[in-house]
């Protein structure tokens, strides 16, 4: 067998292991639309029918006045726009600080920025909860959003990485020029690390929105809720109403197929890009 023929042999059997994992892990997200256009009655069959007959449409109408859905769509709008923003706005600043910055305590300081990713999140979370609650902020969405502000560790732990694979020579020149070190992160160093910035964007979109545990603890009013609150207020009133939870949670879950479809590209050279120095 030539080089080409066992190269292409190759590469026919990475696609055909890649398709078969692809369609894996697409069954329980076609089973979800699947059953979110069906009739109630069809939903348990014996054997399974994947195409709904017939198809209804009305499911999402219907499961959206169960519950307040735009406005729970619209609180976890609001609540996961403004910690993306946070974290695009604080997690570059103090990773560019560790990796291309020189200051008494910053490998210590580091450290314990990687030492705060393995503490598990239920360890913090009473403290939080009295911190939080001493400042007034439980039943408002502000310990849901101003947290992002002051960085998250495993963004700021990768944007390091992308920043310390970026050539010191770029820096050293903008000196020379005569820039300051803000002007040389903001025009130069931020730019070139958009793949990287926008990933941890879309890590902290994919948290944000999907969130549950938070939204849970820190929101005692009703029109407040996130659209995870309402997902499992609407199993409490309709538990047996599977055909329409399958609608709100495909709903649920459009935007964050929609972002990633249109930042995949982005989103694959930042998480590769990362890992090309350390």
């Amino acid at each position: 067998m030539s080089a080409l023929a066992k190269k292409r042999m190759q590469s026919i059997y990475a696609h055909s292991v890649l398709i078969f994992a692809s369609i894996l892990f697409l069954i329980p997200f076609i089973w979800m639309v699947s059953t979110s256009l069906k009739p109630l009655t069809q939903v348990f069959t014996i054997p399974p029918e994947f195409l709904p007959e017939p198809i209804q449409w009305q499911n999402y109408v219907e499961a959206t006045e169960y519950i307040p859905f735009w406005q729970y769509t619209f609180n976890t709008a609001i609540i996961t726009i403004m910690s993306t923003i946070g974290v695009v706005i604080s997690c570059p600043l103090v990773a560019y600080s560790f990796a291309k910055l020189k200051w008494r305590g910053r490998n210590t300081l580091f450290v314990i920025t990687i030492g705060v990713m393995m503490i598990p999140a239920q360890v913090t979370m009473i403290p939080l909860f009295l911190l939080f609650n001493e400042l007034g902020w439980v039943g408002t969405n502000l310990p849901l959003i101003v947290p992002a502000f002051f960085g998250v560790p495993f963004s700021i732990f990768l944007l390091r990485q992308f920043f310390k694979g970026l050539p010191d020579t770029l820096r050293e020149a903008a000196k020379i020029d005569g820039a300051s070190e803000w002007r040389i992160y903001w025009q130069i160093m931020f730019p070139l690390a958009k793949p990287a910035v926008l990933a941890i964007a879309l890590f902290q979109f994919m948290a944000s929105w999907t969130d549950f545990l938070g939204p849970l603890i820190y929101l005692t009013n009703e029109a407040s809720y996130t659209l995870s609150l309402g997902l499992q207020q609407f199993q409490n009133q309709q538990g047996s109403q599977w055909h329409m939870m399958m609608a709100v949670s495909t709903m649920m879950t459009l935007p964050i197929i929609i972002l990633f479809f249109f930042m995949q590209k982005t989103f694959i050279r930042g998480i590769t890009f990362t890992g090309i120095k350390g």
